[in-house]
Order: C-alpha cells, then structure tokens, then sequence
C-alpha cells in the first residue's frame, strides 16, 4: 500500500513564489492595445478623428519645448483610475516619452523623464471634460510649473519671523542701553564732589 506524505510549505516561500510573477497590467474595457500603439507611432495620438488634429498640435508644441507626448483619448470612463495609468505605462514602454491618457472624467500618465509629482501636478489641470484643452493645460503646467505656494507660504513666514525677532532684538538692546546710560548719569551726580562752602566776608 502506498503511502501519500504531505509537504506543507512555508506561507512565506508561497507568497514569494507568487510575488515574483509580472503583474498583468489592467487596461480599461474595449482599448486594443496594439491599435492605441500604432496610432501613437504615426502621430503621437490615438483619439476619435475629429480631435486628432488639435491633439497632433499639441504634441507639437511640447517637441518644440522638448518634450515627447503621446496623447490617448478614450471614450469613456473605465471603472478605476488606475487603468488609464495602466494603459499610460504599457504604450510608453514602447513609445518612450510622456504619456497622457484621458477619459471624460479621468487621467493617467507615465513618462521616463519627468517626476511623478510634475505629472500629477499636471493632471489637476486637465480635469476639463475637453480632450485638447486638457492636454494644453497639462503641457503648460508641466513645461512651465507654476510658482509651489506653499513653499512660497513657508518662506514667506520664516521671514516674517526673522523680520519680527530682529525687531525685538533692537528694541531689547535700545532698552538695555537707555538703561545703561540713566544708571551711569545717576552714579556720576552722587559721586561728584560737594562744592566749598562759601564764607561771608
């Protein structure tokens, strides 16, 4: 009779097994991939024909800025925001660049080059509902960032508080001063010498 000898594995050696597989990328319901890619490649842009001139524009002015965009506009929203950035990473993996990806109501990005926080400061700006606004809005924000106010609101405290202590620096010393001066003026009045006495002739 054969005897059946179970081997119980470490939940953790199971789990690393698992964790070394490539997580499949989740791309939002009804995009073909390859056909995103191949409009990509000719133009910088996969979007309904009506918008790809005005998107075409505005992959041009980001090259003349020195930026490569690629611009995919798709036509409605997937169920979480995640797919799009999805979609944004697997066409620049092979496009290179930047990608912007826009649903209605929804926007991922990628790029080699340009810093997670500059492309989702971009991506606040292109909450539009209008594809070619949208995608203007991202490039000026991300060509030309706008002045970070909070920084601005940091600095503009700490002077304030440099300023204020100076302040009360020179008002201690010019106290401490007068002080100084009123104490001396006092001392020197009790040390003088008592004029002589006069005598009557």
């Amino acid at each position: 009779m054969t005897t059946l000898i179970a081997t119980a594995l470490p939940v953790s050696s199971t789990l690393s097994n698992y964790s070394a597989l490539p997580m499949a990328a989740d791309l939002p319901d009804g995009v073909d991939l390859s056909a995103v890619i191949a409009d990509v490649s000719h133009d910088g842009v996969s979007a309904p024909p009506d918008e790809v001139a005005d998107l075409t524009a505005v992959v041009d002015r980001a090259a003349e800025h020195g930026m490569k965009l690629s611009i995919v506009v798709v036509d409605r929203d997937p169920i979480l925001d995640s797919q799009l950035r999805d979609l944004a990473t697997e066409v620049g993996e092979v496009e290179g660049g930047t990608v912007l990806v826009l649903s209605p109501h929804r926007v991922g990005t990628y790029s080699d080059s340009i810093s997670r926080v500059l492309l989702e400061s971009g991506q606040d700006y292109t909450y539009t509902g209008n594809p070619v606004v949208a995608a203007n809005n991202f490039v000026d924000e991300v060509v030309e960032p706008s002045l970070p106010w909070a920084l601005f609101t940091v600095i503009l405290i700490a002077v304030v508080l440099i300023a204020s202590a100076a302040t009360v620096t020179a008002k201690l010393r010019r106290v401490a001063k007068n002080r100084g001066a009123t104490s001396h003026e006092g001392s020197g009045a009790a040390d003088a010498p008592a004029p002589p006495e006069q005598r009557n002739p």
